[in-house]
């Protein structure tokens, strides 16, 4: 019969070792810990990882340059200031009318039917002239041309500097800014130029 020490002895075996294993265990955790094993189908970690630096922007298209025919600015009808060199790119359409011409009036449905269709590609951009102001508020209120710009010309600084001499007349600038047309045009030849220029 076994004493009880030896009855006692594979338990503190059995001690030791647990305290081994736990010495072991402290010592490594000093040191660089190895991953385990990824599972399958899973990325490793260096392809998961967010990408360093600031997201690269889109690229942006640089501004048209701006012609000698659209270097001028105005005021509108309604008291906001008006910068042609923000049409620079595109084709422009420059209408000058006064309030009391009957052709400007005849003209005046097709501008308003046509202009907002075309406000992104052709824009159509009103001078009046050779008015008083009201009569001029008056003419874009009956003829419903609020939608388009309308520049208050009563000195007549555009007419001069694009020597219009007679009303109505329409001044098309291609979008390079070359005057392709000064002159009348009817409601028919308008709406075809315009639509022309719009899927150039």
């Amino acid at each position: 019969m076994r004493s009880w020490h030896a009855r006692r002895w594979p338990r503190r075996a059995g001690t030791a070792a647990a305290l081994v294993a736990a010495l072991l265990a402290t010592a490594s955790c000093t040191g660089t810990a190895t991953p385990p094993p990824a599972a399958a189908g899973t990325p490793p970690a260096s392809a998961t990882a967010a990408p360093t630096g600031s997201p690269t922007a889109a690229p942006t298209r640089p501004p048209a340059p701006v012609p000698d025919t659209l270097r001028f600015t105005g005021t509108t009808l309604t008291g906001t200031a008006f910068d042609a060199a923000q049409l620079a790119g595109r084709p422009v359409v420059l209408w000058f009318w006064a309030p009391w011409c009957a052709t400007c009036a005849s003209q005046a449905w097709t501008v308003a039917e046509i202009a907002p269709r075309y406000r992104d590609t052709v824009p159509i951009v009103g001078v009046a002239g050779l008015g008083e102001q009201r009569a001029m508020k008056d003419f874009v209120t009956e003829f419903d041309l609020a939608g388009t710009p309308q520049i208050d010309d009563r000195a007549g600084a555009l007419w001069r500097r694009f020597k219009v001499t007679e009303q109505s007349t329409f001044l098309i600038i291609d979008r390079d800014g070359k005057v392709v047309h000064q002159g009348f045009l009817d409601g028919e030849a308008l709406t075809a130029r315009v639509t022309a220029l719009a899927g150039a």
